[in-house]
């Protein structure tokens, strides 16, 4: 209990305090790139096999699943979209190719 509070109030805190502060323009362009850079990184993550010593190779099944992904994102600019074009293309290239 003690553990789902704190995380909650960690979460709803920052709503709270945004409401009553206004932010900078310089601070709200600086934040419009956070998610870009989270969902980059968690592409990059996904996206390479890490080899100790040598350079890491490319998981297949991701970079397949990940072009229809691009191309949705490039086109509706909508993160619901691209994240249900990413499930089923990943789902469909692990059912078809079992990678």
């Amino acid at each position: 209990m003690g553990t789902g509070l704190v995380t909650w109030i960690s979460r709803i805190t920052p709503f709270v305090l945004l409401k009553k502060f206004e932010l900078s323009k310089g601070v709200v362009e600086f934040l419009s790139f956070v998610p870009i850079a989270i969902m980059s990184a968690l592409w990059f993550e996904n996206l390479f096999i890490q080899h100790i010593g040598q350079l890491p190779s490319i998981e297949w099944g991701n970079f397949l699943a990940s072009v229809p992904t691009v191309i949705a994102a490039i086109i509706s600019k909508n993160l619901l979209v691209i994240v249900i074009v990413g499930v089923i293309s990943l789902g469909v290239i692990r059912f078809v190719f079992g990678l």
